[in-house]
Formats: C-alpha cells, structure tokens, sequence
C-alpha cells in the first residue's frame, strides 16, 4: 500500500497473537523497552466511572488519539519521557491504523521494510524488501506488546468531540466509550484516515457491490464479475494486478495517468535476517543507506525538478516494456512531469492493464445508472461491483470539525482557508493540541516514520517543558505560525508538486498544497528537536473563576534550513 487508512474493517479477522507474528519486533529492544519508565504503574483511568451520578470524569496528563504508527510510536515516547499517566484511544478494536484497514489483495508498503519502521524498535525478521500489510499489522501489535502498551490502549473509543476548557486549563474529551479530560492531546489519527467517495448521481441506486479500497468486503467473491475499479492511484495500482487474473471483466475508470517505476522488491534471504539479528549494526547500516539515498532524492523534488527527466525516461521505458498497444500507451502516458503526482512502483501494472479482460477508460466517471456506469465521455460500462481507489479526506480531516479551540471555534473551521500549523505540529487557539503528521508533514519520497519520530521529540520536549518551567499549557504566537507557513509556502512554489504540471491530492481546494513538506527529512528533524518558547504563549494553570492568563515571549524562527 502506498500510505493508505486507519478505520475497522467490516468482517475484519482476528489478528493473530504477537507472539505469532511474522514481521514482529525482536525481543524487548535493545534501546530500553525495559527502563526505569516501564516498571509497574497505576492505569490510566477508566471512563465507567463517569457514568455514575456524582463520580468525576477521569483526568490524564496526555490523550492520544489514534493507534497507528503515530499514536504508538506517541505512547512509546511518553512513557521513555516518565510519562505513564496516558490514554490511547482508538475507534477501532485493534491497532494498527493504516495497515488494519486496507486490507485490499496486494496491499504492500511503497517504501523499503527497514526504513519503514521505528528507529527504536528495528525487525530484523522482515520477509521483503517491501513487505506487504499483514507483516506490518503484525510489527505493529508486536510493538504494542513489547513496550507495554496495551494497559493504556482503549479500543472502539472514537472521539466525537474534544473541547478546551480555558476555566480549568484542559481538553474535555467525548467519545463513544465515554468521557475524559487531559491536560494535553496528542492527534496521531493520520491525513488517510477517512475514505472519500464521489458524490456520483445515481450511486445510490446502483444494484450490485460497492465498497472503498480502505473497507474491503472480503465476503465478496470477485470471481467471475464484472468489476469497475474508479482511480488510478497508489491503491488501484496494487488492487487491479491482484484482482485481473480472476474477474469476469475489469473496467478502470482513469481521470489522470500515474508515472509508474519498476518496482525492486524481493524475499531477504535467512542469512540477512540471521546477520541483522545476531549483529543489528548490519541492520543500522542497512537502514542508514536506505534513508541516505532518499535524503539524496530530494533536491530534485523541491529545488531542481529538470533533474526528474531522467527518472521520467525510466518510467517512458518501463511503460514501453509493460504495453505493447500504442493506443492504450497513449492513455497511460502522462502529460506532467515525474513526481508532480505520487510516483507509483509496480512490475505488475502495466501488464494487468493490457490483458485482454481488462479495458481502461480514459475518463472520469461522471453517473450511475441501475447497473450501468456513464463515463465523462459518454461510454456506457455494465458491471456487478464498483471498486472505490479514490483516495482519502486529506485536506480537510474530518476530525477538524470535532475539535473546538479557546474560543469555541471548530479547527475545521479554523483551517477554512486551508490547513496551517507551526512546524506541522500546533495551531494557534488551540492550546496543549499536538499534532503527529499534522499540516505539510508528508513526504513524496521517503518513510513517514522519520516525520513521525521528529514530531515525537519536539511534542515530549513540548510537555517536559511546560512541567519545568510550572506552565499548564502552550499555544504558538499567530505570528510565529504565519511567519512558519509564509517561508514554507514560499519554498513549496520552486518544487515540483507545484511546477510539475498536475493537480493532485497534496493539494487543497484552492491549490495551496497543505500536505507536503518542502525539504529533506533532516532538515524537519532539526526544525522539531526542541521547542523555543519563543514562537509559544505560555498559559498559566487557574482556578474556575479566574480567566486564563497568557505570557508571550517575542522571538519568532524560520522554517529552517
């Protein structure tokens, strides 16, 4: 999967045991799963209680949201930091985020195995070089497990609404397994977390199975059917190699043709695997070449694009070798330039699109009709199933309009004009929220995990700092924050997310390209190492009758280098 979701699946099969997993963490990690801030401690308080007439709601020091990556990697630092009085809450009833939810046939990661985990909790038992969703799911309980998580896990808890409460200094949390407050909440529920279908005329009428890449109905039997797969994204190019073999007919419904790469995956041999376990400097290495050789790729993404033209005639020759039909090259050739949309990696695309039961319609899908689609261009297509690969509520995440401010206003409402943080971390109005992969944190052509690590340290620092300076909480100087997102988007007008020619996903209805990070991972790591209070207003703790007090310190930094 190339990044993708992080919500239940209906049908969904248990996950096997941590012990059972194949992709799993080794041992208790050799980086201290087993420190000082791992002995025993009280739980963190369950919400029951709260039902109860005259039983108080329950108070933790941090909130995080969500059980992906982001929220267990949150849970792992809070803990190192001596930080123990924490809840996770999860809508779901398991972890895993993006890698429990899609579960689609071929779902696999797009960035190398090594590099695509947690820096403190190295797998030396990775199968591929590109492992698939069920090794990754797997890592991830195992993660759970291994640093003691599970005691703060509070699964099918979604959060309907989290308020600031400036009279007591804290977030008032409502979720469907009851209530909390916390003096902080860290939001680790992910940019692709809810699935976005077209509001298509007539969908609602259509006869046979419809479901979304991210919610796959694996009760469904494909065999046989006639199935239409709308979009040609980093999903679909996985699905339609799995799925072609064994459908009646395979309709694609193609807005806009993806740059396609060869993809270098293969099976790590029992020897690399017995080398990065039995001397993880093998495994170190392994990853620092990885994460040297993206940091290389990225002057070409956000100062150079001309030097794309080379990796755009590798793509021309990989289109070339996979389809042989000129027409149907034709219709598969971009008219942008190489990684202005997300650059794809398959050995298997272009041929499952030339097979001879599969036929790709240049055009979007603009109806439904009983059985029958109506692409853009007129042509009429009868199918059984409707396979939704469009993508993700991105920039505009959903749990914005849950989330009320200082003043009582939503961030959604807030993020109206577009999406903005400082260093993708905190909004301003909205005291004591940390984000993990918040605003212009992605990447185009590296792992997620380095962002999220980054964002870890500065959020740790963030909340040890408030407890030794005696503040209750923080909120970034709107000037720090414009001043931050002016340069950032300054930087993004030279890359080719924005001169490539294309629109996509990364950008925001007014084509101001809210998900992206302009730079190198490096460079995001040292823009987050510590917090410098001053680009924040310090709130100080009150009692319920007195208003919040506020100290602002004037000094205000740059993106970074």
């Amino acid at each position: 999967m190339a990044s993708s979701t992080k919500r239940p699946r209906p049908g969904a099969s248990a996950t096997p045991e941590a012990s059972e997993a194949p992709g799993a963490v080794d041992g208790a990690d050799a980086s201290g799963a087993s420190d000082a801030s791992e002995v025993a401690e009280p739980e963190a308080a369950e919400p029951e209680a709260a039902e109860e007439v005259g039983v108080p709601v329950p108070h933790v020091r941090v909130a995080v949201v969500g059980a992906g990556f982001g929220g267990l990697g949150t849970a792992v630092r809070l803990r190192r930091a001596g930080i123990t009085d924490f809840v996770v809450l999860e809508r779901a009833d398991s972890v895993g985020g993006t890698w429990r939810d899609n579960s689609y046939p071929g779902c696999a990661c797009d960035v190398p195995s090594h590099l695509y985990s947690f820096s403190f909790a190295p797998n030396p038992e990775w199968p591929r070089s590109f492992s698939g969703q069920p090794d990754i799911r797997a890592y991830l309980e195992k993660v759970a497990t291994v640093f003691r998580l599970r005691p703060h896990l509070r699964f099918n808890a979604e959060v309907l609404e989290a308020r600031w409460e400036s009279e007591h200094t804290r977030w008032r949390i409502t979720t469907t397994a009851g209530q909390w407050t916390a003096d902080a909440i860290v939001s680790a529920s992910g940019p692709l977390a809810d699935p976005q279908i077209p509001d298509l005329p007539g969908l609602s009428g259509f006869t046979g199975k419809v479901f979304h890449s991210s919610r796959w109905d694996h009760d469904y039997d494909l065999t046989g059917k006639r199935v239409a797969m709308v979009g040609t994204g980093a999903s679909a190019a996985q699905i339609i190699p799995s799925i072609q073999p064994r459908v009646g007919k395979l309709t694609v419904f193609q807005r806009t043709p993806a740059w396609v790469l060869p993809r270098r995956d293969r099976e790590i041999t029992q020897l690399e695997k017995w080398l990065h376990g039995r001397f993880p400097v093998t495994g170190k290495l392994r990853r620092g070449t990885l994460f040297a050789l993206r940091e290389l790729q990225v002057d070409a993404f956000v100062r150079r694009p001309g030097l794309l033209r080379a990796v755009q005639r590798l793509a021309e020759h990989h289109i070339a070798q996979g389809v042989a039909d000129p027409a149907l090259r034709a219709k598969l050739t971009p008219d942008y330039r190489i990684g202005c949309k997300r650059i794809l990696l398959s050995n298997t695309y272009y041929p499952a699109l030339a097979a001879a039961n599969t036929e790709v319609v240049a055009s979007g899908l603009r109806e439904v009709r009983g059985s029958t689609l109506v692409a853009a261009d007129g042509s009429e297509h009868e199918v059984d199933a409707i396979v939704f690969g469009t993508g993700f509520h991105v920039t505009d995440m959903p749990i914005g309009a849950r989330v009320f401010g200082a003043n009582g206003t939503s961030l959604a409402e807030e993020w109206k004009e577009g999406m903005e943080a400082l260093r993708g971390s905190t909004v301003h109005g909205f005291p004591n929220l940390f984000f993990v992969i918040g605003p212009n944190t992605g990447l185009g052509n590296s792992s997620m995990i380095l962002m999220i690590e980054s964002q870890l340290n500065y959020v740790v620092d963030a909340l040890t700092t408030l407890d030794s300076i005696g503040a209750a909480a923080m909120q970034p100087t709107i000037r720090a924050q414009r001043q931050w997102n002016l340069e950032l988007q300054h930087r993004m007008d030279r890359t080719v997310w924005s001169t490539g020619g294309c629109r996509s996903w990364y950008q925001d209805e007014s084509g101001k390209n809210t998900v992206l990070w302009p730079g190198s991972t490096t460079a995001f790591r040292r823009a987050t190492r510590k917090v410098d209070l001053g680009e924040y207003e310090l709130i100080m703790r009150t009692t319920p009758a007195t208003a919040s007090a506020s100290v602002q310190t004037p000094a205000v930094q740059g993106v970074g280098a």
